[in-house]
C-alpha cells in the first residue's frame, strides 16, 4: 500500500481568501508509517496497516495525528467544519472470544493517560467517564453491550460526548442506494466478523452524520446517524484527532487499513484505495464452528447448570437454618425488654391485616389498627427485605425500648416472621399527627410535596444522608412549626425563602403564626430566637448548620448546673446568626437552586427513593 500524506498550511495568503483557510488542514494516508502517525499502549504498525490492540487481554492502543488541528474559528469561537473517512477491520483470534470495540476520537491530549481497558474502549475510565472536563467526541463501533452505559446491544454504532453513555446510536448497518424498497431497505452488518467497511464521518453546521458500508460501497445517500450536535463546548480551540480501541477478557483484533480528514474539503475520502485490501474474516472452518467447540460449549454449560443447582440448594439450606437460629431468642430482647408477640396473635388483632384497618401507609410498610387483649394497638409491618426498614425495626426496638414517657408512643413488643416481615406494636394514639396540629386540617396527606420540602438540598443532588440532612429536615419542622405554613405550597414561595425575606427586611416576627400570638406564652424575643435557629438549621451549606447537641443546648437554655457552657453555646450560636456574616450568603442561595423546586426533587430523588409510599397518612387515625 502506498502513503499518501498531503498537509496545505498556506504561509502567505492574498487579502481577499476567506479566514477560514487559514486553519485548513486535510491528510490522505492509504496505509500508515511512524512519520504520519503517532502510537501509544499497545499500538503497531505492521505492512503499512495500523494495528490498534494485540492477542492479549486488557491491550489498549491509541493512534493519533502527531500534531493538534484548529478545530474552532479563534474570532466566532464557532467549530470548524469537518469531513473524514477511514477503513476498518475487528476480526476475532482463533479460539477466543471477541470484544470490545473501536472509536474515532477528538480529544484535548495525546496519550493514553486517565483512560482504561475492557468495557471502557480505551477511552475513559470509572472516574473520568461523564466528565463535561473530558472535552472528548467520539464516534464508536462497539461490540460488547454494557448495561451501565445503556448500550442497546453487542453490535452498534454511537456518538459519545464525554462519555461513553451515547447520545444516539443504531445497529451497525447501512441504507444501501436503489429503485425499489427492498433494495432500499436497511442492511445490519457485524462489526467484528473480520471484513472491512468504510466510514465517513461529515460534521458542519451543527449537523453530523455518520454513514458506513461495506468497503468498495459505493457511500449511500442515507447516513446511519443524523444528529444536530452542538460541539462549541465540547471541543476546544485546538485537539488531536485519530482513533482508539481495548480488549478486555475478552479479544479482537482492531485495524485501520486507510485514513483521510479534510476541514475544507469533503470530497478527499474518494482518494480512499478500496481494492486488493487485506482480509481479515476467520476461516469457515474456524474453532466457532466446529462441532468439537459446540459440543465443548454445550458440555460446559451442563456443567454450569449443575453447580449453579448445588450451590443454590446449598444457600437454601444455610437460609433455612440461619432462619431457625434467629427464631430462637434474641441477646438484645433480654436487655430492652420488649417481648415477642406471636403472628397469629396478631393477625386475629388486625383481622389478618385487612385493608379496612391501615391507618398509615410508609417508605418502609403499612400501620395497622387492631385490637390485642382488649387494647386498641397500632402494628407497623415492615418487609424484611427492605434494608432501610431493618434498621428501622432494630432501631425502634432498641431504643424505644428502654424509654418511658408521657410524650413517646408506648412499644408493646414485636414479632417477626421466618421469611416474611418484621412487625413492631405500639399503643395505639388517637390524637393524631403534629401536621393535623398546627394546619388544623382533616384531609387525607396523599400529595409527595409536604414530604420533599424536609429534603435538604445535598441530599436531592447527591442522593446521600447525614446526620446534617437531619439537622435541615429539624429547621424546616421549626419554621413549620411557628410560621403554621407547609414547607411547599402551591403558588405560594417556598416556607425557608419567605421567612429569610421578612428577616432580611426587618420584619421577622411577622413570619410567627397568629395563633401562637393569640395563645401567649411566648414574646417576640422568643420567636425571632427560634425562627433565626429554623433558618440556621436549614441552611444550604450542610457544614455551617449546627449540630443537633448544640440545637437542643439553645432550646434549653441556661440552667445554673451548666451556666459557663450554656453561655458559651448561646454565644456560638449568636456569631452564627449575625445576618451581615451568616445570612449574607443566602441570596445568592436561593438564586443559584440550592433550595430546589419540587420539579427538580421530584426528578433527583426518583433515582435513589420511592416518592409514591413516602409516609402516607390516611384518614381514621
Amino acid at each position: 500500500m502506498k502513503t499518501h500524506p498531503k498537509l496545505h498550511l498556506p504561509f502567505f495568503l492574498p487579502i481577499l481568501v476567506s479566514i477560514q483557510s487559514i486553519y485548513s488542514i486535510e491528510f490522505l494516508f492509504n496505509g500508515f508509517n511512524s512519520s504520519s502517525i503517532s502510537l501509544y499502549g499497545n499500538a503497531t504498525i505492521e505492512s503499512q496497516i495500523l494495528t490498534l490492540t494485540n492477542s492479549t487481554t486488557f491491550s489498549i492502543g491509541r493512534a493519533l495525528y502527531p500534531s493538534k488541528i484548529t478545530t474552532k474559528n479563534p474570532d466566532t469561537s464557532l467549530v470548524l467544519p469537518f469531513s473524514t473517512s477511514f477503513i476498518f477491520s475487528m476480526a476475532p483470534y482463533q479460539n477466543r472470544l471477541p470484544g470490545h470495540g473501536i472509536v474515532f476520537l477528538f480529544i484535548p491530549f495525546s496519550g493514553i493517560n486517565g483512560s482504561s481497558s475492557a468495557q471502557n474502549l480505551g477511552l475513559f475510565n470509572l472516574s473520568n467517564n461523564g466528565n463535561p472536563n473530558n472535552h472528548v467526541f467520539g464516534v464508536e463501533f462497539d461490540v460488547f453491550e454494557n448495561e451501565e452505559f445503556s448500550d442497546m446491544n453487542a453490535n452498534h454504532v454511537g456518538i459519545d460526548l464525554n462519555s461513553l453513555t451515547s447520545v444516539t446510536a443504531q445497529d451497525a448497518g447501512y441504507w444501501p442506494d436503489g429503485s425499489s424498497e427492498d433494495e432500499k431497505s436497511f442492511k445490519k452488518l457485524k462489526l467484528n466478523n473480520g471484513r472491512n467497511y468504510q466510514v465517513w464521518i461529515d460534521y458542519e453546521d451543527s449537523l453530523i452524520n455518520v454513514t458506513m458500508a461495506p468497503v468498495g460501497t459505493k457511500r449511500p445517500i442515507r447516513p446511519l446517524l443524523n444528529v444536530s450536535l452542538n460541539l462549541s463546548q465540547v471541543f476546544e480551540d485546538e485537539m488531536f484527532v485519530g482513533f482508539t480501541a481495548a480488549t478486555g477478557a475478552l479479544i479482537e483484533s482492531h485495524k485501520i487499513l486507510g485514513w483521510s480528514f479534510s476541514n475544507s474539503n469533503f470530497s478527499l475520502s474518494e482518494g480512499l484505495v478500496t481494492t486488493d485490501l487485506p482480509s481479515f474474516e476467520l476461516p469457515k472452518d474456524s474453532i466457532f464452528q466446529s462441532k468439537g467447540f459446540i459440543a465443548g460449549m454445550t458440555v460446559g454449560l451442563f456443567l454450569v447448570v449443575v453447580i449453579c443447582s448445588v450451590l443454590a440448594m446449598f444457600l437454601i439450606k444455610r437460609s433455612r437454618k440461619r432462619a431457625r437460629e434467629r427464631a430462637e431468642m434474641e441477646d438484645w430482647e433480654l436487655e430492652y425488654w420488649p417481648h415477642r408477640i406471636t403472628y397469629q396473635e396478631i393477625e386475629n388483632a388486625t383481622k389478618n391485616f385487612s385493608d379496612e384497618n391501615v391507618i398509615g401507609v410508609g417508605g418502609n410498610g403499612k400501620v395497622y389498627k387492631g385490637l390485642l387483649g382488649g387494647v386498641e394497638v397500632a402494628v407497623k409491618r415492615i418487609s424484611h427485605d427492605n434494608n432501610e426498614g431493618v434498621r428501622e425495626f432494630l432501631a425502634e426496638v432498641s431504643s424505644l425500648g428502654r424509654l418511658k414517657h408521657r410524650s413517646l408512643v408506648g412499644l408493646r413488643g414485636w414479632c417477626k416472621k421466618d421469611k416474611g416481615s418484621l412487625i413492631v406494636v405500639y399503643d395505639y394514639m388517637e390524637n393524631g399527627s403534629l401536621e393535623k396540629r398546627v394546619f388544623e386540617c382533616d384531609e387525607t396527606t396523599t400529595r409527595v410535596v409536604g414530604t420533599v420540602g424536609y429534603l435538604a438540598p445535598e441530599v436531592v443532588k447527591t442522593g446521600r444522608a447525614s446526620t446534617q440532612t437531619d439537622v435541615y429536615g429539624f429547621g424546616i419542622l421549626l419554621l413549620e412549626v411557628m410560621c403554621g405554613r407547609r414547607p411547599i405550597e402551591d403558588g405560594r414561595t417556598q416556607l425557608v425563602q419567605w421567612v429569610w425575606e421578612l428577616m432580611r427586611r426587618g420584619d421577622l416576627v411577622n413570619a410567627l403564626d397568629e395563633r401562637l400570638r393569640a395563645r401567649g406564652g411566648i414574646n417576640d424575643e422568643e420567636a425571632e430566637r427560634l425562627l433565626h435557629l429554623g433558618l440556621l438549621c436549614a441552611y444550604p451549606d450542610a457544614s455551617s448548620r449546627p449540630t443537633m447537641r448544640e440545637v437542643v443546648k439553645a432550646l434549653q437554655g441556661k440552667n445554673e448546673a451548666d451556666e459557663s457552657e450554656g453561655e458559651d453555646m448561646d454565644m456560638y450560636l449568636l456569631e452564627k446568626m449575625k445576618p451581615k456574616q451568616m445570612w449574607s450568603k443566602y441570596p445568592q442561595s436561593f438564586s443559584s437552586g440550592s433550595h430546589p423546586t419540587f420539579e427538580e426533587v421530584r426528578d433527583g430523588v426518583s433515582s435513589f427513593m420511592s416518592l409514591s409510599w413516602s409516609d402516607i397518612i390516611l384518614d381514621g387515625r
